[in-house]
């Protein structure tokens, strides 16, 4: 409990992660406005609850639905104060500027333990390259099918592409991501390829690269300046290099494109021989009309993903989504309803945990509508764990070896003429909040009312009458 063996690590909205310097570990702690830091802070039991909810969440409802090999839970631990208060001087600096408005939880001691997923564990290779690790945040991957979906566009363009227009009308991003989850969920290579391209020409908070645990790609801070690919290819150039001739940069981009690919369509630990069985969703559902694909790249159809691979688990967690929030907040107004009139059921239905076995199994067996709280529930929990699924994050960390190094096959992946050692991980499994519901909902109208204003006006502004198009142009300087 030196704070100088550790250092900043990276962090979200509610907490802030730093990994030792030897060990294979991470500390993740809670953070808040710094504006309520001296009044607002939690006591230590409700700062251990908080992260007792998230291990148990993560342990017994995320991890049977997502894949025991995929999700790693962590335990809480209590930690000097002493050393929590020293670790926040020291980390301060190299936090980003668009975070500071948050502080790290100094006052409870409590804190997440989990493995630095940056690293290979065991790491016994002798290989001395250090390891690589992509971190993806894949968003939703399938457009609502829900017959209570009132605007048309929702079925035709993902929420991702949607949610694009509207951050940056609000400042939020300098520039539109041309990335599309719907291309990476489709399992079609050519798809998923040009997704991940995208997402390494437009981070974002959807992509970060470590090189031995050191973040070496992402958005800049400012996110005015895009992050320099030519550096990556810098980084990744030890990695593709072979020895019959010279790399282009672009020979490496696509055979790193191609490790993550294969990361992503491993079907982990199952039998590898014979043919995969496949997770096949409608075309209607797989194709967004804002991707920037054009039609002949979607011509091969969709061959769906393999049922054990890290996209397809997830995939399958987003689709208990299976109302939308349209059809989901009215059930949430008759839970409310009920709540209001028996507060005391609160702790019966489950509404904040425990998450435990009763918890899941009400997610899993969901009744039909019989007008009864117990199914509105049902269908809101689920809902809650299709909105952690939408927003978790992939790591995929893989680092060279040998010819002759013996590897379990599903830890290797050879898509290239390299050939890796592999892990893919599932991180970012925190409970979303019941209470969020309404924020949802009302921020789903913004986005899709903000898309087709924008979009209309886009098609309804008339050419200019200066010129036609593809007619030369002269352009005249005047005195001033």
């Amino acid at each position: 409990m030196d704070e100088n063996d550790w250092k900043y690590h990276g962090e979200g909205n509610k907490s802030l992660v730093v990994s030792h310097i030897q060990h294979s570990r991470v500390l993740r702690l809670l953070k808040y406005p710094s504006e309520d830091a001296e009044n607002t802070h939690q006591t230590t039991e409700q700062a251990f609850q908080h992260i007792l909810n998230i291990v148990d969440y993560s342990r017994n409802v995320m991890k049977p639905l997502l894949g025991e090999k995929y999700v790693h839970s962590g335990e809480v631990v209590k930690l000097p104060l002493d050393f929590v208060r020293k670790l926040s001087l020291k980390i301060q600096q190299e936090r980003p500027e668009l975070r500071c408005d948050k502080v790290m939880d100094t006052f409870s001691g409590c804190g997440l333990c989990l493995p630095n997923l940056t690293h290979l564990s065991p790491c016994h290779f002798g290989d001395r390259r250090p390891p690589l690790c992509v971190e993806i945040k894949p968003k939703c991957g399938f457009l609502p099918f829900s017959r209570h979906v009132t605007k048309e566009c929702k079925r035709k363009v993902c929420r991702f592409c949607m949610h694009q227009h509207f951050k940056l009308a609000n400042g939020k991003w300098n520039r539109l991501s041309r990335y599309c989850p719907l291309d990476l969920f489709s399992g079609n290579k050519q798809r998923m390829y040009i997704a991940i391209k995208n997402l390494l020409e437009e981070p974002q908070n959807n992509l970060k690269i470590f090189k031995g645990g050191e973040l070496i790609y992402s958005c800049r801070d400012d996110a005015k300046q895009q992050p320099d690919l030519n550096e990556l290819v810098q980084h990744l150039w030890p990695y593709f290099h072979h020895s019959n001739g010279h790399q282009s940069s672009k020979t490496v981009l696509s055979e790193f494109i191609q490790v993550i690919c294969s990361a992503l369509l491993s079907p982990g630990d199952s039998n590898r021989s014979g043919e995969q069985r496949k997770m096949q969703l409608s075309d209607s559902r797989v194709h967004c009309e804002a991707s920037p694909l054009h039609r002949e790249h979607l011509r091969n159809g969709s061959p769906g993903l393999p049922k054990d691979c890290v996209l397809a688990k997830i995939l399958q967690a987003q689709m208990m989504d299976n109302l939308d929030i349209e059809g989901l907040y009215p059930l949430y107004k008759r839970v409310e309803q009920h709540l209001e009139e028996f507060p005391n059921d609160r702790n019966t239905l489950q509404i904040d945990g425990p998450y435990d076995l009763s918890f899941l199994e009400k997610v899993k067996t969901c009744p039909e509508d019989d007008g009864t709280v117990e199914y509105a529930v049902a269908k809101v929990l689920q809902y809650r764990v299709a909105m952690t699924a939408k927003d978790c994050s992939i790591m995929i960390t893989f680092a060279p070896c040998g010819e002759d190094e013996k590897l379990q096959p599903h830890l290797e992946i050879q898509p290239t003429k390299s050939r890796f050692a592999s892990s893919v991980s599932i991180l970012d499994l925190d409970p979303k909040p019941y209470e969020s519901v309404p924020h949802q909902y009302k921020l789903d109208t913004k986005i899709v009312n903000y898309y087709l204003k924008s979009t209309i006006t886009t098609q309804d502004t008339p050419p200019s009458s200066l010129y036609s198009e593809r007619q030369d142009c002269t352009l005249l300087f005047h005195p001033v």
